[in-house]
């Protein structure tokens, strides 16, 4: 099985290859749009800001690739909020898998970022399958997706928020599985073997 990882200028690669590593996968990390549309599964990582990694995809032709893919797709992180409609977060246009907007999280009650650890629950996929009910994943965000009757997961930081998302073959998590420890490897392999 060919397990791909979009190529673009956002953070966080290394960590979800040695993730994948870890369950014994090789990943191919490409931007290229053949290799991308014949590989069995797509992950689409992300860290850092929307509007730069928006920029980045538009330069590779990659905006217009990525929501056309038949195959399952994994965003991670800023690559939930990318698969998004519309970002906050300087005013961002995004792929639009999802309808859905990306909202900065209010600042009057707690520190953002939300950085670190925190429970999902409503857990509504094989994605999640084996995996306990409010399961602690590890998050670094200022921005969240609202709920919505694409939500997989919900997690609460002063709003309850979309931690995953699935339509179609698209999935994603606000969450990084590559840094959750024993649940996340097995969302990654949940997403390799059953999605």
């Amino acid at each position: 099985m060919e397990i791909a990882l979009v190529k673009y200028n956002a953070g966080n690669i290394q960590s979800v290859i040695y993730a994948l590593n870890r369950l014994g996968i090789e990943p191919v990390l490409t931007d290229d749009h053949e290799v991308l549309q014949k590989a069995d599964k797509v992950i689409f990582p992300g860290v850092g800001e929307a509007n730069a990694a928006m920029r980045s995809l538009k330069a590779k032709n990659l905006d217009k690739l990525i929501p056309q893919l038949k195959q399952p797709v994994f965003g991670i992180c800023v690559g939930q909020q990318l698969l998004c409609k519309y970002s906050e977060e300087n005013n961002t246009p995004c792929l639009g898998v999802f309808d859905l907007d990306v909202k900065k999280f209010p600042t009057q009650n707690q520190k953002v970022p939300q950085i670190g650890w925190n429970n999902i629950h409503s857990l509504k996929s094989p994605l999640f399958e084996a995996l306990d009910e409010d399961a602690y994943v590890y998050f670094v965000h200022s921005y969240y997706t609202e709920l919505s009757a694409h939500t997989i997961a919900t997690a609460d930081y002063g709003v309850p928020f979309s931690a995953s998302l699935h339509k179609d073959n698209f999935y994603a998590s606000q969450f990084h599985p590559e840094k959750s420890s024993t649940v996340g490897a097995t969302i990654l392999k949940n997403f390799i073997e059953k999605c």
